[in-house]
């Protein structure tokens, strides 16, 4: 606990930059990667974010105020895993300062914080608990196999009508299943494609 009695938690890093994924693709966004994940997805790109203790540890105040300096509006709680740890009251402390909180998240673990904007990304390897289903804002699937396809479906079908559905190519396995998601969208209006957009940009 910090001297003010909220929570420490492990960030491996914060940044501003440009959100690349999903519904908020292209708007300014500052993101806090806290560390810890026990999901274990093989293509992740932040393998070095799963060991919590590898990573300092930060106050509400502290990750607020670094927030609020950059002129942010949105803050992306992101990780690891962001919600192994009870959210409370950092996305309390954001919008008092009038920013939104979002998080992306596998859903292997009940929300707890209130959250403007909650992405759901489900994996095979940890797959999520039934709470957080109804309460997402965005389903994101990421399309590493043409098995994942009938994956994404069968979460589609539990989340509620007005969540935004996308598919997003795995980055390493683009050239082949970027030409997959194309038809797959064509053929199920209802999805939409997110490209990894940061990375064209070459920005965090």
């Amino acid at each position: 606990m910090s001297s003010s009695g909220t929570p420490l938690l492990p960030v491996m890093e914060h940044f501003y930059t440009i959100q690349g994924e999903g519904y908020y693709q292209g708007r300014a966004a500052y993101f806090v990667r806290l560390g810890g994940c026990d999901v274990g997805c093989p293509w992740c790109d932040v393998k070095e974010s799963w060991d919590a203790e590898a990573h300092p540890k930060m106050s509400v105040e502290e990750i607020v105020a670094a927030v609020d300096e950059a002129g942010a509006k949105i803050c992306v709680i992101t990780g690891g895993e962001p919600l192994m740890y009870d959210l409370t009251a950092l996305t309390a402390a954001l919008r008092a300062k009038g920013i939104r909180s979002h998080t992306e998240t596998s859903g292997a673990y009940p929300v707890r914080g209130e959250f403007d904007w909650i992405t759901v990304s489900p994996k095979r390897y940890k797959p999520p608990v039934e709470s957080i289903l109804p309460l997402a804002s965005e389903l994101k699937v990421v399309i590493n196999h043409r098995n994942d396809f009938r994956w994404a479906e069968q979460y589609a079908a539990k989340v509620h009508a007005a969540c935004k559905l996308f598919l997003s190519p795995e980055w390493e396995q683009e050239e082949e299943m970027v030409p997959m998601v194309i038809e797959y969208v064509k053929e199920h209006q209802q999805w939409e494609i997110s490209l990894q957009i940061h990375k064209y940009l070459n920005v965090p």
